[in-house]
This record gives structure tokens, sequence and C-alpha cells, in this order.
């Protein structure tokens, strides 16, 4: 439930954290602060958060070193990422290295509460009571733990990347238009293309031996994407 869910929210403008924890306060949501990206790190490190709202400007540690900390130190916690900046190359890097989303400044408050709660009802609606597996040829995905598995190995994910992943093994070998990628891991028909681009070509890296030339996950021009299973 909403109370029980604990969000970090890191940013070195108290105004900013101030306005974010009162209003996902107001929502039922337990917030923490963190006054830099140091600090952040050594938070997340110490204690499991449902989600992290990030900015991407700070003096000791930007937001991208810390969203690349995290994910090579297996942390896999959502990471909302706001920033000022609204170039597109921003934006693409921090999706590429593992944000799952980019709200540019200044925000509604109203847009960043529904982005909240729509990711952290996909993660609980993600992990059901029980030991769900999926199995697509080399694969296997454990649904509870949101982890992934090639030939018994585990290969870390994103948040984002590992929902990405359930829905490809939860329709393995069906071609899968990228609105329906969009509905279904995204809940939001809006996504743009780069976005769903950046994270196929994340996932490639980590679980392709060669991801410019693909052997499961397949771009099927014009369609979307499917996820082949050698053994079928």
């Amino acid at each position: 439930m909403a109370e029980q869910q604990n969000i970090l929210v890191v940013d070195d403008d108290p105004a900013i954290r101030r306005i974010i924890c009162r209003v996902l306060g107001a929502e039922g949501f337990s917030t923490e602060e963190a006054t830099g990206g140091i600090d952040a790190v050594h938070m997340a490190e110490q204690r499991s958060y449902s989600l992290i709202i990030l900015d991407l400007i700070m003096e000791d540690m930007d937001g991208f070193q810390v969203i690349n900390y995290l994910r090579t130190h297996g942390i896999l916690t959502p990471v909302f990422v706001l920033s000022g900046r609204q170039a597109e190359t921003d934006k693409v890097l921090a999706l590429g290295i593992g944000a799952d989303d980019y709200i540019t400044k200044p925000f509604s408050t109203m847009v960043l509460c529904a982005k909240v709660k729509a990711c952290l009802r996909r993660i609980s609606l993600s992990s059901p009571n029980g030991h769900t597996v999926l199995t697509a040829g080399d694969f296997q995905y454990v649904c509870d733990e949101m982890k992934l598995y090639k030939n018994g190995d585990e290969i870390p994910l994103s948040s984002k990347e590992a929902l990405l992943m359930k829905y490809f093994m939860s329709n393995v070998n069906r071609i899968l238009t990228k609105e329906q990628i969009y509905t279904n891991v995204w809940n939001d028909s809006m996504v743009d293309d780069n976005t769903i681009m950046v994270h196929i070509r994340r996932l490639r890296m980590k679980i392709e031996e060669d991801p410019n030339h693909p052997r499961y996950l397949k771009t099927i021009r014009g369609i979307g994407y499917q996820l082949k299973s050698p053994e079928l």
C-alpha cells in the first residue's frame, strides 16, 4: 500500500525537495530527502526505497553519475529524473544508463504524482505472490523477484528493463507493436519512439552476444519488436 512505500527525493535545492515531499506526503507516501548525489548513493546502499526522484544537476555528484553508480552496484530501484535541461541528448543518456522516466522542470506536481503512482502500481502488479517463472529458450524470468536469468546466470536489469523483458517473455514469438509495448510497459500512449529504442538497445546489450545482430530480440521493421525463442 502507498503508506508503506518510501520515496527518496534527491535535489540540492531545499525548496524543490520540500514541494515534492509535501505533495507525495499528501498522497500517503513516506519520503526521505538527500541533499546531493553522494548523500543519495549512501542512503540507497543502506536501505531499500520504492522509488528515487533525482535532480540531474548537482555539484558533488550529478544525476548521471548517481544512476550509473546505482545500476553498476546492482541497485535497481526505479529512478525518475527531474531536470531543467531539455536537450534530447540528456534524456536519451539518462534513460540509456537506467533511468525509468525523465521529467523536465518546471513540472506539474499532479503529473509527477500520477507517474509515481503508475510506476509503483506496475511494479506491484509485476510481483504477484508465489514464484511465477516465465521461460523462453535460454531465459528464465522470476516474476516476484523481477530477476532475469540466462542459462542460469542472473542478468541485472533496471526496473523498466525488467518490466519490458517480462512483457516480451509473456508474449514470446509474438510480434508486439510499439503501441502495445507503450500501453503495457509504460502505461502511456505518449511515450516517444526514442524512449523505447533506448530501452530496447540497453536490453540487447545485456541479453545478446552481439547486440548489433540480435539473436533473440528482433526488430520487425515498421511494426515493432519480437522476442524470438530459438528452440521454437
